[in-house]
C-alpha cells in the first residue's frame, strides 16, 4: 500500500525538485521533509497549503486520489469551489474581489485565485460550516484599522443577515465591496468604513434592491505590521 510520505515524494519528484528545495517553498527543514516522506512525522496544515500553492495535488497525497483537473499554483483547478473536504481539511476557495467581474455574477463563477487548506475541526470550532467558507482579498484601505489592503478575510456565506451587526462583503450596484454594516431607524443601512477619512453611506429601504449581503467576514489572515 503506498503510504502519504511515498505519494509526497512523488508529487516533489514530479516538479523536479529537492528536499531542500521543496522544504523552502513549505518553510520547513529539510531534515523535516525527509521526516515526512518517510511517514515518521505529519505535517499541519500550513504546510499543505504551501506545497498546494507549489503545485501539488494535496488530494492524492491524502487521499490516493488524483484531484480533478489538478495543476499549477493560482489556476484556480483542481478543487471544487466549496465545501471540498480532503481527508480531515477543508478546502477553501480564494478570491480576488478587485479581480472579480462585478456584475452580480456568484463568486462560483470567478476565478478561484489559490486555495488554502484547513482543518475542517478548527473552522467548525468558530462556528464555521466548511461547506459555507470562502475566502476573499481585501483591497483598499476603506477597512484598514481592522483589515489592510492585502489581508485575506474568510467569509461565512451562510450569514446574509446584519443581526448581529458587523463587518459584511456585500454586492452594491454591481460592485463587491467590505463594509461594516450598522441597522438605523426606518430600516435603512449605514455602510461603514472603518478608516474615518471615508464617509458612512446610507442605504435607504427603497434602495435595498441594489444591495446584498454575501456573507459575514469572519477570521482575518494577514501580516503582523
Amino acid at each position: 500500500m503506498v503510504t502519504f510520505g511515498e505519494r509526497l515524494r512523488e508529487e516533489r519528484e514530479r516538479l523536479g525538485l529537492s528536499q531542500t528545495q521543496f522544504g523552502e517553498l513549505a518553510q520547513v527543514t529539510k531534515k523535516s521533509q525527509m521526516l515526512y516522506e518517510s511517514d515518521q512525522r505529519s505535517p499541519k496544515a500550513d504546510y499543505l497549503t504551501s506545497v498546494a500553492n507549489a503545485g501539488i495535488d494535496v488530494q492524492y497525497v491524502l487521499t490516493g486520489q488524483r484531484g480533478l483537473g489538478a495543476g499549477s499554483p493560482g489556476d484556480g483547478v483542481g478543487v471544487e469551489p466549496f465545501g471540498d473536504h480532503v481527508g480531515q481539511f477543508a478546502a477553501v476557495a480564494m478570491y480576488d474581489i478587485e479581480a472579480a467581474a462585478g456584475d452580480g455574477r456568484s463568486l462560483e463563477q470567478e476565478q478561484i485565485e489559490t486555495t488554502l487548506y484547513f482543518p475542517a475541526e478548527q473552522l467548525e470550532a468558530q462556528g464555521l460550516d466548511p461547506a459555507q467558507v470562502v475566502g476573499v482579498k481585501v483591497r483598499g484601505d476603506s477597512m484598514d484599522g481592522t483589515l489592510a489592503d492585502g489581508d485575506w478575510v474568510l467569509v461565512d456565506r451562510s450569514r446574509r443577515e446584519p443581526k448581529p451587526e458587523g463587518v459584511f462583503l456585500l454586492l452594491v450596484h454591481g460592485e463587491r465591496r467590505i463594509k461594516r454594516v450598522q441597522r438605523v431607524a426606518g430600516g435603512a443601512w449605514l455602510l461603514i468604513s472603518d478608516n474615518d477619512h471615508y464617509q458612512p453611506e446610507m442605504i435607504k429601504p427603497e434602495d435595498m434592491k441594489d444591495v446584498e449581503i454575501l456573507g459575514r467576514c469572519e477570521i482575518r489572515i494577514g501580516r503582523i505590521s
